[in-house]
Parts: structure tokens; sequence; C-alpha cells
């Protein structure tokens, strides 16, 4: 009688195997991106002559590069919240009052304040990060200060109809004090990485990836993700929960390829856009990605081939078809996708760091 004998796809010796290679290929990408971090020597930035207040938001990612941005590039700096706008700028009389945003956590009384600011003879600009989502807000905010700034190329012309004569596109960019190539334990490491809200758009195309991705190692993590229509293939890799920043870092460090999927203009439920402004720039996870030396395959924005050149230092996608095809070309051939993700980082930290932005910011102001 013949006997059958259960076999595993592979025991200790193959899975010793196949995590020493895992671990070759992460010390493989991290030797390279410090050779990139230890080679760079970037042009002295100038130091303004000028005192500057700066009203951070609530987004940590883009409120700590701001301000280290400022200590880079302005002779004082000092950062507080909406709460003490008023009473700062008129103890410390700054050159420029500089404001994150001013959505969902302001008072409901910031404007009266910044008019009061105004009135003091101090400059006030607000430089938007969440257009166009949000602009049925924005538009009554940006006649209140003397300059606007928005990450969004959309937006100059509205905020210039509604009266702002100061209006300039400005990109958001990346603090590389935090998101950088570093070293990371086993369990950030992952094929596949989405970091990010299911918003609609984003479980439609995930729903046309679940079948690719069932077999792979894959890290989904935010909010909303119970909905998708094979949420129990890929469960073991989400994470239903906010990711802070610092494990965003790692989670973007240990993954072979990060997807970016940018969020859809206009939903009665997650927006408050209702001239349906589009979307034509990239969102800050474009940068954030990037500065951690992974490959990035993002979908298409207008304005990314200004910062990013597809295929060379970065991947986009058009389709769920597209970047399936892309996914499994990167995961095949290591060396393709380091050497795209290595240019994005040695770009990133060349022309894509918060100080570089405020440099121009400043030469606007004061013009």
């Amino acid at each position: 009688m013949s006997k059958t004998i259960a076999t595993r796809p592979y025991g200790p010796k193959m899975g010793r195997k196949r995590g020493l290679q895992k671990g070759k290929e992460h010390g493989i990408r991290m030797g390279r991106c410090q050779f990139v971090t230890d080679s760079m020597r970037p042009e002295p930035l100038p130091l303004r002559d000028a005192r500057v207040l700066f009203i951070i938001q609530g987004f940590d990612a883009i409120d700590q590069g701001i301000a280290q941005g400022l200590r880079q590039t302005v002779r004082e700096a000092f950062t507080a919240t909406a709460v003490d706008m008023l009473r700062l700028a008129a103890e410390l009389q700054p050159n420029l009052v500089l404001v994150m945003n001013g959505l969902h956590v302001f008072p409901a009384d910031h404007t009266d304040h910044v008019d009061q600011v105004r009135q003091m003879g101090i400059r006030t600009a607000i430089w938007f990060a969440d257009d166009p989502y949000f602009t049925d807000h924005t538009v009554t905010l940006a006649p209140h200060y003397d300059y606007v700034f928005t990450h969004e190329l959309s937006c100059v012309a509205l905020y210039r109809e509604v009266g702002c004569g100061q209006v300039h596109y400005l990109p958001l960019a990346v603090n590389t004090a935090v998101f950088k190539p570093t070293h990371v334990s086993p369990e950030y490491r992952s094929d596949i990485c989405f970091i990010g809200n299911g918003f609609p758009n984003r479980i439609a195309l995930f729903n046309e990836l679940t079948p690719f991705l069932a077999d792979k190692k894959v890290l989904i993590a935010g909010g909303l993700w119970e909905q998708l229509e094979g949420f129990d293939l890929l469960k073991k890799g989400i994470k239903l929960q906010w990711i802070p920043i610092e494990e965003s870092v790692k989670y973007y460090n240990g993954a072979k390829i990060v997807i970016n999927v940018h969020r859809q203009t206009y939903h009665e439920m997650y927006n408050k856009n209702s001239r349906n402004i589009p979307g034509h720039s990239v969102n800050p996870r474009t940068y954030e990605i990037s500065g951690c030396g992974t490959l990035q395959i993002t979908d298409h924005r207008h304005d990314l081939d200004m910062y990013y050149t597809p295929g060379y230092d970065i991947e986009t996608f058009h389709n769920s078809a597209e970047l399936i095809l892309k996914m499994k070309h990167y995961l095949r051939h290591e060396e393709d996708r380091l050497r795209i993700a290595i240019r994005s980082l040695r770009r990133t930290m060349n022309e894509h760091t918060f100080a570089i932005r405020l440099v121009k910011l400043m030469d606007i102001v004061f013009a």
C-alpha cells in the first residue's frame, strides 16, 4: 500500500534561505541609500534677516518640516498654535505670520485675528495643503491674508477670482530628517505597501488589485478598508488604524513597492469641494515615499513631471491593469526597482525639501 506524505511548500531550511535573501536585499538597498546621503553636498541656503511666526495646522509631518525649514532660512522663527497667534504677533512683532492651512482645528474667530494682525502692519500668509478638497472653506479664508500659497495648481485661479491679489503656486515638500532611509526589522517588511484611508476611489482600485495581492506580503493601513470586497483575502496585512509618522517611515522603508493613490476631488461625505475643482498636483506622500528611498508607483497628476520623471525616478499608472504589470516587473527585477528608488531619493534630497520651498516663499513675500 502506498503511503502519501504531506509536504509543506518549504521547510525550516528554505525559510531561513528566504529570510537571508530578504535581509540581503534590504542591506543592499540601505547601502546604496547611504551612499546617496553621504555624498550629498547641498548648496548653502540664503539666511533671510526676518522674524517669522509660524502657526501650525496639526499635520505633524508638514508642520515639523516647515518649522525645521524656517530654522534654516530665516534669522528668527517661532512656532505656535492658532489660539496664541494674535497674542504672540503683538508680543513678537514678527515680519511675517505664516499660517499652515487654517482649517479643521482652527478657532472660529481665526479670520478676525488675522485681520487684527494685518492692522498691526504685519504681513500675513497662508499655505493651503488640503486643496482642492476643502475649497468651500478655503475661499472664505483666503481673502483675509496678504499672500495666498497653494500646493494645488488648479486653485490659483479660484483664489484670484475671489479677490486675492497675491496668489502663488507653491508645492509641498518633505522633511528629510524624518522621511529618510533607515534599517527596519522584518515585521515592517512587505512586497506591497499602501498607507492612507480607504476613500471610495482607493477601495475601487484595490478591489481590482485583490486577486494579484492575495498571495503577496501586503501592508495596507488606515481607516475604511473593511469596505473591501476581498477584505478576508487581505485582512492579514490590513491595519484598520491611523499609523504614526515614525511607523509610516518604517513601513515605507520595509516595502519593495509603495503605492500612492490620490483621493478623488469630490465626494459629498469626505470632501467640501462643491465646485468640483480638479486635482492637478501631487500630494505630500509623493515626496515622503521618495525620501525613504523606496520604489513608488503613483497615479499620475498634471504637475508630477515638474518634480520627477516617470520611468526614471518614479513610476506611474493609469489603471489597475497597468499597475499590476508594473508591480509584477519590479517584484521580479530588484535592480530595476532599486535604480529608480535611489534616483528618486537623490532628487528628493536635492530639490524637494521644505527649506528650498521656503526660500521661494520668502523671496515672494519680501520682494
